[in-house]
């Protein structure tokens, strides 16, 4: 059946269609190649008109535009108009973003809030690109960060030998309290320097709670940021 897929329509669709059932009958499923669609279209081998690309062509035109398919219909072949469409992906602007579906094209002057101005930038020759939004960027953020923790605590904990801490305490601009952690090992012949983890240190009395640098906070926050680690025993020293 393949050989027989030659008309332009396929270059909107990846090559190889997913074959599957729907009660009782066979058909074959194929996937757009936009970025931003994550539909098909389905063609039943048990019609008569089993052949026909029409439902193709119309799906093809939403997602890429008429302008786009019209282009395609011009080439002798699928290759042809593979061609032909990979060079329209960076044609005029007024293709690019051209509406897509029914209705009148709409135009607005208000300006764009500091949000939109950057999801504008970052999708300029792009508009299918994703953005995510700030809280799942956040969640995704703790997630590696959770991962890369459990590694970085394996590696330590199999190291054959001492390791040695530094640590660096500093006050922000807003009267808070941080401190770093880092290890020195010897990895394959090298030095290796990480930073382990960034920290505020708070000590919280009966009615607020202080900022401060005191030894005993500094002892105390080191302390449970090799506890995490599982590194409490392999401690050379610290500076």
């Amino acid at each position: 059946l393949k050989k027989e897929w030659n008309s332009p329509i396929y270059v909107f669709y990846h090559p190889v269609p997913d074959i599957g059932y729907h009660e009782g009958r066979c058909y074959h499923e194929f996937k757009c190649t936009a970025t931003s669609c994550k539909k098909g279209v389905r063609c039943y081998l048990d019609k008569k008109d089993a052949k026909s690309t029409s439902n193709m062509r119309k799906h093809a035109k939403l997602c890429w535009g008429e302008e786009s398919v019209n282009m395609a219909d011009e080439a002798k072949n699928a290759n042809e108009a593979r061609t032909i469409i990979s060079g329209a992906k960076n044609g005029s602007i007024v293709a690019s973003f051209e509406r897509k579906g029914k209705g009148k094209v709409i135009y607005s002057h208000r300006q764009h809030t500091r949000t939109e101005t950057k999801y504008s930038l970052m999708k300029t020759g792009q508009p299918e690109y994703y953005i995510p939004s700030p809280l799942t960027v956040s969640c995704d953020i703790k997630l590696v960060f959770a991962r890369t923790q459990q590694q970085i605590a394996k590696m330590l904990q199999e190291y054959d030998g001492q390791l040695n801490f530094a640590t660096d305490a500093w006050t922000s601009p807003n009267h808070k309290a941080f401190i770093a952690v880092s290890v020195h090992l010897e990895h394959e012949g090298k030095p290796l320097v990480m930073i382990l983890d960034i920290v505020e240190v708070a000590e919280a009395s009966k009615y607020h709670t202080i900022q401060s640098h005191s030894g005993e906070n500094l002892a105390a926050v080191f302390e449970k940021i090799l506890k995490e680690f599982g590194i409490a025993d392999k401690v050379s020293g610290d500076t």
